[in-house]
C-alpha cells in the first residue's frame, strides 16, 4: 500500500483526482486533507472506498492547522507517502480578507499554506515520491484567459497589501507564486536526485468548480450554467477530466522521472517568462519561510541554494 495526500479533496478537482487514484490501483490509500472534516467524510462516502480513505482537517488559512495536520500524519500509521497533491485554492474578490495569521487570504491559502505543508511533510515522503502543485494559465499574461496579469513586486507586499486591490489580480499572482515555488522546490531537491519530483499543473477552466463562489450572482450563474456549454473550447475542461490528468501526474509510471515541468493537462509546456525569475523565486521562498515560522524547528525543511 502507498499513500497520496490531496488538499481540497472534498469536491471539484481534488475529489476527482482522489476518485481516479482509488479506481486505478487498489494499492493507493488517499488522505483527504480538507478544511471541513464533515464534508471530507461525506466525500469519502461518495467515493465508495472508505477503508482506503482517511479524512484529516487541514485549514490552509491557518498555519496552526497546517502544523496540526502534519503532526496527525506523522502519528496516523499510514502506508508510505508517495504523492502529495497541492490542489486547494480560493479566489476572493469581495475586498480584502485575512487568514488566521493576518495575511491576505488568497496568498495565504493558495501559496503559503501549501508551502508550510510541503516543508512539514518532506521528511515523511517515501522515495520515489511526487509533489504536484496546481497552478493555472491565468498566471501568464500572454494567454487569453480573461484575467488580469499578476502583479508581483515582493512576497511581503503580496502577503500584506497596503490597500484593497483587484481580487482577480491577487488570484493570478498567487498562481504565479505556485510556479515560482514549484520550480524553486525542484531546484532545492536537486531535480529529482533526492528521490522526490516536483511538477506544476494547469487544470484549465473548469465551470462548476468552487472558485467562483465569491463572484456576484450573475457571474456565478454564467460560471455554473453558461461556461459548461463551451466545453468544445480547448481550455474549458470538466473537473473529472482535469482530475484524471492530475492523478496521472501524481501516479502514472509515464511521469516517474519527470520533474521541474509545467503541464497543461498531460502536455508539458512553458510557463510565463516571469515564473522562471530566480530572484523572485528566492524572495518568495525566504519570505515564506519567515512567515511560516514554526513553533518548533523543523529539521527536514528544504533550504534553497542561494
Amino acid at each position: 500500500m502507498r499513500t497520496a495526500i490531496i488538499t481540497g479533496a472534498s469536491s471539484g478537482l481534488g475529489f476527482e483526482c482522489a476518485r481516479t487514484l482509488l479506481a486505478a490501483d487498489r494499492a493507493w490509500h488517499v488522505v483527504l486533507a480538507v478544511r471541513d472534516p464533515a464534508r471530507g467524510t461525506a466525500a469519502a462516502q461518495r467515493l465508495g472506498e472508505q477503508q482506503r480513505c482517511t479524512v484529516i482537517k487541514a485549514d490552509l488559512a491557518s498555519l496552526e492547522s497546517v502544523d496540526e495536520f502534519v503532526q496527525r500524519i506523522r502519528t496516523a500509521g499510514l502506508p508510505p507517502i508517495h504523492a502529495l497533491v497541492c490542489n486547494a485554492g480560493v479566489q476572493v474578490i469581495s475586498g480584502t480578507q485575512r487568514t488566521a495569521d493576518g495575511l491576505e487570504m488568497t496568498f495565504g491559502v493558495n501559496h503559503l499554506g501549501h508551502f508550510a505543508l510541503v516543508q512539514g511533510l518532506l521528511g515523511e515522503l517515501a522515495p520515489p515520491a511526487r509533489i504536484v502543485v496546481v497552478s493555472s494559465d491565468t498566471h501568464d499574461p500572454t494567454k487569453s484567459t480573461g484575467m488580469p496579469a499578476p502583479r508581483y513586486t515582493s512576497a511581503e507586499r503580496v502577503a500584506n497589501p497596503a490597500e484593497d486591490g483587484d481580487g482577480r489580480c491577487r488570484y493570478t499572482t498567487s498562481k504565479l507564486c505556485n510556479l515560482l515555488f514549484a520550480y524553486e522546490l525542484d531546484r532545492t531537491l536537486e531535480h529529482g536526485r533526492r528521490g522526490v519530483t516536483v511538477n506544476a499543473f494547469n487544470p484549465g477552466l473548469m465551470p462548476g468548480s468552487g472558485l467562483a463562489r465569491d463572484y456576484p450572482p450573475l457571474q456565478r450563474f454564467a460560471w455554473r450554467y453558461v461556461l459548461p456549454a463551451l466545453r468544445f473550447l480547448p481550455q474549458v475542461r470538466s473537473t473529472r477530466t482535469s482530475g484524471a490528468h492530475l492523478a496521472a501526474l501524481a501516479a502514472d509510471p509515464r511521469f516517474a522521472d519527470v520533474t521541474g515541468q509545467y503541464f497543461d493537462g498531460l502536455d508539458p509546456i512553458q510557463s510565463s517568462a516571469e515564473s522562471y525569475d530566480r530572484g523572485k523565486a528566492l524572495d518568495l521562498w525566504h519570505t515564506s519561510q519567515r512567515l511560516a515560522q514554526r513553533r518548533e524547528p523543523n529539521r527536514t525543511a528544504a533550504q534553497p541554494d542561494s
